[in-house]
């Protein structure tokens, strides 16, 4: 791309309507300069989103964009961290105006919804990728990790789960839908979930344990059990199925077998001591927010499927962009 082109490109990143009273240089120089509020920690995580790997090189731009960001404030949501400012390299094959407008609306439009300031980033010619670096920052000593669960602590998740599967089935044409609302719905909530930021943030200092579902709840929960050294039981039962879910999945199991394995879904999955699910699940539904109970940690290792009580034996595993593509 000439230089012409890039220079355009920045224009479009410029205009922005967040400008947070911590960022003391952002766009525009070599770094930005940032200042963390006193008694914080800074929480960052970086991902990259591939065409062809991540999102079909044709999809909406605004709808990959939105994922992208969604994507990465999720690893935030997980900790248990506030977003604040993130920076954005983006490889283009080649300079497409209504590409990147359509691409920056949708960007913005998430990053404003959570106060998250554009602070930086590169731009170059290559392959369509995306990598986002976003920062935000955590109570000292607040953060929610992986390694805290014991024995007897519940398993929660938020929202539902298996929606964005269905949708991803259905863009790569491998399930067939004849009612058009319904397939428009899913493949929608593939691209466009919301990251669970404040129920993050409300779990500082009563969850043991969290992170995001970004690999399906089987594979995910599994690094919390590896890390915690605990084992688990699931009750499929109790599984949050959307009713747009139900009617796309042929059987309840199929449902239930899909919300285990979906990936992509970026709800939290994390884990409570019994003694304090009561004030979490009010704290939930106080501010709106869906959590189900689908299980509990045990001493003996492993996971165990239970439906009504009775054990399944499924065969499931996580989601593999490399397997998918291949695909």
């Amino acid at each position: 791309m000439a230089t012409g082109e890039f220079d355009l490109i920045g224009r479009y990143f410029e205009h922005q309507k967040i400008n947070r009273s911590d960022v003391d240089l952002a766009i525009g120089d070599d770094c930005a300069l940032l200042r963390v509020p006193e008694g914080n920690q800074l929480a960052i995580s970086t991902d990259s989103l591939v065409a062809g790997t991540h999102f079909l090189a044709d999809a909406d731009p605004k709808q990959v964009a939105h994922k992208a960001l969604a994507s990465n404030l999720s690893d935030l949501a997980a900790m248990g961290a506030t977003p604040a400012w993130v920076s954005l390299a983006l490889t283009l094959p080649s300079f497409d105006e209504q590409w990147l407008s359509a691409f920056c609306e949708g960007f913005f439009q998430l990053a404003e919804q959570y106060n998250v300031q554009l602070i930086g980033g590169d731009t170059t010619k290559g392959p369509l990728s995306i990598t986002l670096t976003v920062q935000g920052f955590v109570p000292l000593g607040q953060a929610l990790t992986r390694s805290g669960a014991r024995p007897t602590d519940a398993i929660y998740v938020t929202g539902q789960l298996g929606d964005s599967a269905a949708g991803l089935a259905l863009l790569l044409k491998d399930k067939q839908c004849d009612n058009t609302a319904l397939s428009q719905a899913l493949m929608t909530r593939h691209f466009m979930t919301m990251p669970q930021v404040e129920a993050g943030t409300l779990l500082r200092g009563k969850a043991s344990a969290a992170l995001d579902i970004s690999d399906g709840l089987i594979a995910d929960l599994g690094h919390i059990l590896k890390r915690s050294n605990v084992g688990a039981e699931i009750y499929t039962e109790a599984l949050p199925i959307s009713a747009e879910l139900a009617a796309f999945c042929q059987t309840p199991e199929q449902a239930q077998q899909m919300a285990l394995s979906s990936g992509e879904e970026y709800q939290l999955c994390f884990t409570v001591p019994v003694e304090l699910c009561d004030d979490v699940e009010a704290l939930m539904a106080k501010q709106g927010i869906q959590i189900s109970r689908i299980g509990q940690l045990t001493e003996n290792k492993g996971i165990v499927l239970l439906n009504n009580g009775e054990p399944v034996n499924w065969q499931l595993s996580g989601w593999d962009h490399f397997e998918s593509e291949s695909k």
